[in-house]
């Protein structure tokens, strides 16, 4: 029996010779896609040797991976043995939705330096003798003369320093006291990312700058539109509408922040910094800021510098005197949040021309060319979601995320290995890339003949998984067209950006793919369906929820927060509306 190391899961197990990569993974709960079942037809199960010894490539494998890779130990798990002790790499792409969300995300190493420290203080017990006010006493026991004490914070001010006995610990902000506790008090800090569609929060120990834990739900705003165009026009309406909209974000995060400390034994009133970021329109409903101008030419935020608001205004409920910073906006539709995503990806400082994509329902893309960024933003829509999709859902157990078409066969992978129940945003676009290989589909989208295709009242469909006194599971010819339209106005971003710095898609020499979605994408299924240029595949990086890494780091360290205002600052804008010829290009862009 050998040692199998299973990384980045943290995943150990014993393994015999005769068993392969795959089962024992399998085995230790590690999901790796294998859509053929393991008889290794789909080369989807790719994991990498790091150190020890295994079984001789077969044949299969060299057909399948190439020279190149297996020379950089890439192997087939269904294919490879132990020979002994080994430690296996699982890339992010051969990781199936649920276990790829707890490894997402860039890990970014910086040191710590947040805006808030912790301060251990012992005062001076006043006599009539020597009878010093609470806050002189405090400023004092500081080795200060003076500063500002946060107003709710001096109220409870004197209680609290004769409850702990004159020791404490204070949360100090700059020259600001925002929050006093017991002595060795752990302050902890925020970060989130509020997308269109759904809410990542994280909680940071401040000192240490390590996440302690992290959570997501479904932005509530939801009910009221899928894009923020919607949620604009709702807004503007009355008063009262923008103030329902940002209570059901502030509600939102007020519970997630309660949630995340409770699992870590912690309070909400620990919390005593934060950092948000969103994308300009849902930053403006957070704070509460005018929309109605973001919903009409030339799209002007109300505000587009660092922000820095006490939490209490917003009704945020966190540490009393806590602030919520937010980093600066682009423009009308680039917001905080694809400035969080250039600052933890480090384009601003890539050697080679680099394109970083953040794909959601409403999508991001900024160029790097020569040191110079230039960004535009795509209404892609809810698609990838699985919203405006005759079965779709979201990632979760049931959900169809990878398909394999040949000939006649089709093999299908269900999240958690569960009676599928519907098709996730990675399903759909795998369903269609593998028909138009197999040219069910032509490069317009028009469904053809197949074994599979059913023509009906409700229009031409391809059933994938037949359901015993249910409706089959199946992709219309109507979910096809949906999803042309939203890779089109990524492919059309990202050429109008090609095109004004004069270059050519096979001149971006790293293209990086962020955001939730873009963590399950099968890359190869979007070239196919002409949604990411045609460039060799190994150009192509996944890396997660790069603005929740972005966030993270703003919240760890004031020089990140001074970085991504330099970054904002470097950033030019296209408007995508402004290309010429907009919508032939756009037409053109549906096309496979």
């Amino acid at each position: 029996m050998y040692n199998v190391d299973y990384e980045p899961i943290g995943r150990r197990g014993l393994c015999s010779g005769d068993v392969s990569l795959l089962d024992s993974a399998r085995d230790m709960n590690v999901d790796i896609v294998s859509i053929c079942g393991g008889v290794g037809s789909c080369g989807r199960c790719v994991v990498q040797i790091i150190a020890g010894k295994v079984s001789k490539p077969t044949l299969e494998e060299e057909a399948e991976l190439g020279d190149d890779a297996l020379r950089e130990g890439y192997r087939m798990a269904c294919h490879t043995y132990p020979l002994g002790d080994v430690t296996v790499r699982v890339p992010p792409e051969s990781l199936t939705a649920v276990q790829r969300t707890q490894v997402e995300g860039l890990h970014v190493d910086v040191p710590p330096a947040p805006a808030v420290r912790g301060v251990d203080v012992s005062l001076v017990v006043p006599t009539l003798h020597n009878p010093l006010a609470d806050d002189v006493n405090l400023w004092a026991a500081l080795g200060r003369q003076a500063g500002r004490i946060d107003y709710a914070v001096q109220r409870s001010l004197a209680e609290e320093l004769r409850v702990r006995e004159w020791q404490v610990c204070v949360a100090l902000r700059g020259d600001e006291i925002i929050a006093v506790g017991a002595p060795g008090t752990r302050w902890l800090g925020l970060a989130v990312d509020i997308g269109t569609t759904k809410i990542a929060a994280y909680l940071l120990d401040l000192e240490s700058g390590s996440t302690l834990a992290s959570r997501g739900l479904m932005n509530p705003q939801i009910a009221y539109g899928e894009d923020v165009v919607a949620r604009i026009v709702t807004a503007g309406k009355s008063a009262e509408d923008a103030a329902r909209m940002q209570k059901l974000l502030t509600d939102a995060l007020s519970q997630m922040t309660a949630d995340l400390c409770s699992e870590v034994q912690a309070s909400p009133a620990q919390v005593v910094d934060a950092v948000v970021v969103a994308n300009t329109a849902i930053h403006h409903l957070f704070l509460g800021l005018p929309v109605r101008q973001l919903g009409q030419s030339p799209y002007l935020p109300a505000s587009s510098t660092a922000l820095d608001v006490k939490a209490r205004e917003l009704n945020l409920k966190i540490g009393t005197g806590a602030y919520v910073h937010l980093l600066p906006n682009i423009a009308g539709y680039v917001g905080a949040d694809h400035v969080a995503m250039l600052l933890a990806t480090r384009i601003a400082s890539a050697p080679v021309t680099t394109l970083a994509i953040d794909i959601g329902t409403n999508t991001e893309i900024c160029l790097n060319h020569q040191g110079r960024l230039t960004s535009i933003s795509c209404a892609s829509g809810p698609a990838f979601e699985g919203a405006h999709i005759r079965f779709g859902m979201r990632a979760a157990p049931g959900a169809i995320e990878h398909v394999r078409l040949t000939g006649d066969k089709l093999e299908i992978q269900v999240i958690g290995a569960e009676s599928p129940v519907g098709l996730c945003g990675s399903g759909l676009l795998d369903v269609v890339a593998q028909l138009r290989i197999n040219n069910v589909i032509n490069r317009g989208g028009k469904m053809g003949e197949h074994a599979r295709i059913r023509r009906g009242a409700g229009g031409t469909e391809f059933i994938l998984a037949e359901r015993p006194g249910l409706e089959p599971i199946s992709v219309s010819q109507k979910d096809v067209r949906e999803l042309q339209l939203a890779k089109a106005a990524i492919r059309l971003g990202i050429q109008a950006l090609v095109e004004a710095a004069g270059l050519q898609e096979q001149d971006l020499q790293r293209v990086i793919i962020a955001g939730a979605f873009g963590t399950f994408i099968d890359v190869q299924s979007a070239v196919t369906i002409g949604m990411f240029p045609p460039i060799p595949l190994e150009r192509y990086e996944q890396v997660g929820n790069a603005a929740g890494t972005g966030a993270r780091l703003a919240l760890a360290s004031l020089e990140q927060r001074s970085e991504a205002q330099r970054i904002a600052g470097l950033d030019g804008y296209i408007e995508l509306g402004s290309v010429a010829n907009f919508s032939q290009k756009f037409s053109d862009a549906t096309f496979m």
